[in-house]
């Protein structure tokens, strides 16, 4: 059944290799070596990021050769050469670093917006910056390295893997989130069991997923699950404050939400918190600076061989071990379920045969194969994820086209957004504030007083 390479061993390839995520996908390759045979990491970043890549790429060094595998880690700013030959190639880079993020989520609280990275006008900019480097990696791959598979968790993942899907032809591409991973360690907690002895049905667009729950025998537990949920303060990724929802509305869809599903159903509540906390603390983004320039100086330490604790403070806890599982279980032809964002082919009615999901999929040697799922059980759940995955049709247009009206319809269909006048606003004081990174909108940028009413 397998469909193993029969070369010696495999070629990994990382872009954005001087992420502070870096050191846990170095983990998650020595603990699967036996499974998964990588001689070869290569960890690439920009000339922006050469320190930062050198310190992590020397800290995934000295994991590797505690680990005592044949495995050699090169560090380069040279993608291309990277890439030649590349059996898997995973990206987790973040066009304009933490202070693009900054900006994404400064602008929109100023503006009395939710100032988020993937949600909202933030979510979208970050979009913009990503989806052009995102098509440029996949024709380098196309000529390098025309049989190796795409692993993306960057982010809006959805959005990316969605940009991939329609305008290239290559399918090789499967978008990663933590966020269904989370959700089945906090569900294994509270019934104090393996994760193993529950089984997940997740569908839905990134960062906007239901899921339900059975356990080994086929029982439901979803509604227990909500149940067992409630007041559990201790429960969810880090970095979203955790506001209880309706417990009724809820209960009546069917299906549990996900973390971000707050952002949507908690808007007016979750907006509350969000300005309180800007004007208190500085942005999500000023955090995780502080928290990865603590890291950094760990990472420095000649004595340091192992992934710090710490970085489990860092947001986006378990995304490159799940990376690495996603990657095995290709490798190995598993079979096993995953939750990863790939094309639709028709497992959620309710949206397009072409469409970007995130669903539960059989992940094989050809990829995932999504679980067919059929129509949400919920009209709102129906009416809100059709809204949604036009908003990030209308993303990706205006990524590619730099087409400033197109980004405007963008904006105004966000849930996020509230209307076309402070919309154009925020979209123009993101514009102007990324200009080095948006070279695909050189109208407004040659032209700037036509867009300004």
């Amino acid at each position: 059944m397998s469909q193993k390479k029969e070369k010696k061993g495999l070629k990994i390839v990382t872009i954005g290799g001087g992420s502070s995520y870096t050191p846990e996908l170095i983990e998650g390759f020595i603990k699967r070596i036996k499974e998964l045979p990588v001689t070869e990491i290569w960890l690439v970043d920009i000339e922006e990021g050469r320190e930062k890549l050198e310190i992590v790429g020397n800290l995934a060094k000295r994991m590797v050769k505690k680990a005592g595998i044949d495995c050699e880690v090169h560090l380069t700013l040279d993608r291309k050469k990277a890439v030649k030959d590349a059996d898997f190639v995973t990206t987790q880079f973040r066009v304009g670093q933490l202070a693009a993020r900054i900006k994404d989520e400064r602008i929109p609280f100023e503006n009395g917006l939710l100032g988020q990275e993937t949600n909202g006008a933030g979510g979208m900019f970050k979009a913009f910056r990503t989806i052009p480097v995102i098509l440029d990696i996949v024709s380098d791959i196309k000529e390098l390295a025309p049989n190796a598979w795409l692993i993306n968790f960057t982010n809006p993942a959805g959005i990316v893997t969605q940009a991939v899907l329609n305008y290239t032809d290559f399918d090789k591409i499967v978008g990663l989130c933590n966020i269904p991973v989370h959700t089945q360690m906090d569900c294994a907690s509270l019934y104090e069991k393996d994760v193993t002895e529950f089984r997940f049905q997740f569908a839905g667009l990134n960062h906007f997923v239901w899921y339900r729950v059975w356990d080994k025998n086929g029982n439901e537990l979803t509604a227990d699950l909500w149940e067992k949920r409630q007041d559990k303060k201790n429960l969810g990724v880090k970095n979203i404050v955790s506001i209880n929802y309706d417990y009724d509305q809820i209960k009546d869809l069917g299906m549990l939400p996900c973390d971000y599903h707050r952002y949507y159903y908690l808007q007016d509540e979750m907006l509350k918190e969000g300005l309180k906390s800007f004007k208190e603390k500085g942005t999500r983004g000023e955090i995780v600076k502080k928290v990865e320039e603590e890291l950094f100086e760990l990472y420095k330490d000649e004595n340091l061989s192992e992934k710090p604790k710490q970085l489990e403070q860092r947001g986006g806890a378990y995304y490159s071990d799940a990376a690495c599982e996603l990657i095995s279980a290709i490798y190995n032809d598993k079979g096993i379920i995953m939750a990863v964002n790939t094309r639709n082919k028709g497992a959620i009615s309710d949206l397009p045969y072409d469409a970007a999901v995130e669903i539960s999929s059989y992940i094989t040697a050809n990829g995932p194969i999504p679980i067919t799922f059929g129509k949400f059980p919920n009209a709102g759940q129906r009416g809100y994820i059709q809204l949604m995955k036009a908003m990030e049709e209308l993303v990706v247009k205006a990524a590619v086209t730099g087409n400033y009206y197109t980004a405007l319809q963008a904006f105004t269909t966000n849930p996020l957004v509230p209307g076309t006048t402070v919309g154009r606003k925020v979209l123009n004081e993101l514009l102007d504030a990324h200009e080095k990174y948006l070279p695909q909108f050189r109208d407004y940028y040659e032209n700037r007083e036509k867009y300004r009413k």
